[in-house]
């Protein structure tokens, strides 16, 4: 299913209509034909699947490639081949204003969320760190809330934040893992989510290019040079042995670039102004059942009753506030979003 999946996506990437590649008024005129359910619904699938998996690629990824070495080379490389792809079908050239946001974009998507992510996965197994980003729907309904895009939130929301959080808690808690766990690098995959909640706020808020797959490749290519940037000048890359590189790393790393960054970021981007916010972050709570599971059959990770209960706790946690923000934003389940000339503030 994981080949298949992204095969029926790249069909739809390779419409220039559904992704609106062409230029700033093909992008107008496409605006008024909204997508298919069955078109969102293929988009929403192929994230839930590639992105859940992503978490074991990052494991051995990072067991002999550096973390933001790793996340530098797979978002530049991803970048800079959906970039040209995206001009090659006609999108307009970015502006100069555009290339500002999109950096905006890349520190926090990409260099803090992705970055922090792969280092912590040198020490945390890939199902936790699934886990934990599975509290990003809380962040997101928690931002709106402060930035007044929320109004004011209503028990339902208020239960689920504190189930999904109070999940968090007995994951990671004293003796959860005994001595394995890493309480600095479990810190780090949650600030991860955190940032990338910030991040999808400032991209719904900021002019970006029409044309959706160039924005991704845009966001990708700053993130990508961010990353590698703090690798070079950390002394990170010097480190490198290119003998003791296994052929899962490389492989896994390869699959991230591909699937990971063209395929599944491509999408996502995409689904942002034709989604609600809740049903964007749906996939935080999905995709860890899937890294847990691939964790234990794949990686051999630990699946104790604890992780277990901790994992339903937390995505029934993650329900609750869906649930109550699908009901709070049915109205603008049928609208794309308006970009805006204004900077996202958590204030």
């Amino acid at each position: 299913m994981l080949v298949d999946q992204p095969r029926q996506i790249m069909a739809l990437i390779g419409n220039g209509q559904v992704l609106n590649i062409g230029n700033a008024s093909q992008a107008r005129a496409g605006r008024s034909a909204f997508p298919s359910r069955t078109q969102i619904m293929l988009g929403f699938a192929a994230i839930y699947l590639i992105w859940g998996s992503t978490y074991l690629g990052i494991r051995y990824a990072v067991e002999t490639i550096p973390p933001f070495l790793m996340m530098g080379i797979r978002h530049l490389t991803a970048g800079l081949v959906v970039f040209a792809y995206a001009r090659m079908r006609g999108a307009a050239a970015p502006q100069l204003r555009h290339w500002v946001w999109a950096l905006g974009a890349g520190i926090l998507l990409f260099l803090g969320g992705h970055g922090i992510l792969a280092w912590a996965e040198q020490k945390v197994p890939s199902g936790l760190a699934a886990l934990l980003c599975a509290t990003l729907p809380l962040w997101t309904v928690l931002l709106a809330r402060v930035d007044g895009t929320e109004g004011r939130l209503g028990l339902k929301a208020w239960a689920g934040i504190l189930l999904g959080f109070g999940g968090v808690a007995l994951l990671i808690g004293p003796d959860a893992l005994g001595q394995r766990l890493d309480l600095l690098a479990a810190a780090g995959v949650l600030s991860s989510a955190l940032l990338w909640a910030v991040g999808t706020g400032y991209t719904r808020r900021v002019e970006l290019p029409s044309s959706k797959i160039l924005s991704a490749a845009m966001q990708m290519i700053c993130g990508g040079a961010l990353l590698l940037l703090v690798s070079f000048s950390s002394g990170e890359a010097g480190r490198v042995h290119i003998h003791a590189l296994t052929l899962l790393s490389l492989l896994s790393l390869a699959y991230l670039t591909i699937f990971g960054s063209i395929v599944a970021f491509t999408v996502y981007t995409w689904l942002v102004p034709v989604s609600s916010p809740s049903m964007l972050s749906t996939y935080a709570y999905v995709n860890p059942v899937i890294a847990v599971l691939l964790g234990w059959a794949v990686a051999h990770e630990a699946l104790g009753l604890r992780t277990i209960v901790a994992t339903l706790v937390i995505v029934a946690g993650v329900i609750l506030v869906g649930t109550r923000r699908k009901h709070a934003s049915g109205a603008h389940k049928t609208e794309p979003v308006q970009f805006r000339r204004t900077e996202f503030a958590a204030d």
